[in-house]
């Protein structure tokens, strides 16, 4: 019996060069188009910019002439740029400039039997080859440092809940978007048992460590370790806070560290929310009637001042309350034309936020957020919780 004959296998075509080009351009890309790579662009130069202009401003003085300022701001500019190097770094930069200052030159000289041998220094090359270096350590400085900043991230994700605890009576949303790569804003809901199960307790924070990045979110792993441990004790609401403000104001550098917090206890059983506002942003009471009532009551941010009193003040949630609980990154992020984002759209949201869920209002929330702000970069953290009182 005849066997059919294997497939043909059609020839592997030729890889043109255009497909090469295609190829290296969407690897060097990451397959973004040319509007995003400005966009992003922009967003990093702005964000250089500030970083400079911070160090050329605050040493730049007032009363000096249009030509004396500019060569001031040129020269402050200078080492702004110098001083983020480390030394070596700025001997291979000066370098570098010297080269890219001094023209090309060749010389000749006489070899033994009367040979001429002629030679040229291309300043220019070796100008470029510095910075190439240059270049080069520094990106290996960034890779180490984005790697350890992911790792931060990460560790930071797991200080912070999952998905929202189910708590008969009350409908949970909260989300944070943090500047950077690491934030200082801190949000949590936790059980605090009490002596009886009638005195248990669920535990609502929202707080905003003052600055962003690492030292921030150093902090708010602090906060976050010493509000889990002193939650334990069977104190008053009050005294916890008294607790915890002690406790920042011996890590907050004399103040400069501190940190504005919403602490609250909700009861299940009564419906009863009572709450301590520690400099933070009052939160958003926004009845079924419509009434807007503000959550003000409590004292200083910690770690201001170590024997600051908190007063406490209790709210009951009646069905179709909204609780909006917030960081300052919210109302205070900017658009293009300098525009704060406010608190009047935040009210005309919750307005339409009637006949949602707390997840697909904050869905919604963040949709109008991004829409408003368009491309321009986040400067602040952005941390939100949404509780929503339901029938009983």
């Amino acid at each position: 019996m005849a066997t059919a004959p294997p497939p043909q296998v059609p020839p592997a075509q030729p890889v043109t060069f255009r497909v090469r080009l295609q190829r290296f351009w969407f690897r060097v890309t990451e397959g973004l188009a040319l509007s995003q790579l400005w966009s992003q662009f922009e967003n990093e130069a702005r964000a250089s910019y500030r970083l400079y202009s911070k160090d050329v401003e605050a040493r730049t003085p007032e009363g000096l002439t249009r030509g004396g300022r500019r060569l001031q701001v040129l020269k402050e500019f200078f080492w702004a740029v110098m001083e983020k190097l480390s030394p070596a770094r700025r001997v291979l930069l000066l370098l570098a400039l010297v080269f890219l200052i001094i023209p090309q030159s060749s010389f000749t000289y006489n070899g033994e039997g009367g040979k001429v041998y002629t030679g040229e220094f291309d300043s220019h090359f070796w100008a470029g080859l510095l910075l190439f270096v240059l270049l080069m350590l520094e990106i290996a400085d960034r890779v180490v440092m984005k790697r350890d900043l992911q790792i931060a991230r990460e560790i930071q994700t797991w200080l912070l809940p999952g998905a929202p605890p189910q708590i008969p009576g009350l409908g949970i949303a909260y989300a944070t978007r943090p500047a950077n790569t690491v934030a200082g804003d801190y949000y949590d809901v936790f059980p605090r048992p009490g002596k009886t199960n009638e005195e248990n307790r669920v535990v609502f924070a929202v707080a905003d460590v003052a600055g962003k990045s690492i030292p921030a979110a150093m902090l708010m792993a602090t906060f976050q370790a010493s509000l889990k441990t002193l939650s334990t004790a069977h104190v008053d609401l009050p005294e916890l806070a008294a607790n915890m403000n002690r406790y920042a104001c011996s890590n907050s550098q004399g103040g400069l560290r501190f940190t504005t917090a919403f602490l609250a206890e909700y009861d299940s059983a009564h419906r009863t929310f009572r709450y301590i506002n520690a400099g933070h942003n009052n939160p958003i009471l926004r009845r079924a009637s419509g009434q807007i009532e503000r959550l003000d009551v409590g004292g200083l941010p910690f770690g201001i001042q170590p024997e600051t009193k908190y007063d406490s003040a209790t709210v009951t949630l009646a069905a179709g309350d909204w609780l909006l609980i917030f960081t300052d990154g919210l109302v205070e992020a900017e658009n293009a034309r300098h525009e704060e984002y406010g608190e009047v759209r935040v009210l005309m949201e919750l307005e339409a936020a009637k006949s949602f869920t707390p997840a697909d209002f904050l869905k919604r929330l963040m949709a109008a957020l991004d829409l408003f702000v368009g491309s321009t970069p986040q400067h602040d953290d952005v941390t939100c919780m949404l509780l929503k009182s339901e029938a009983a």
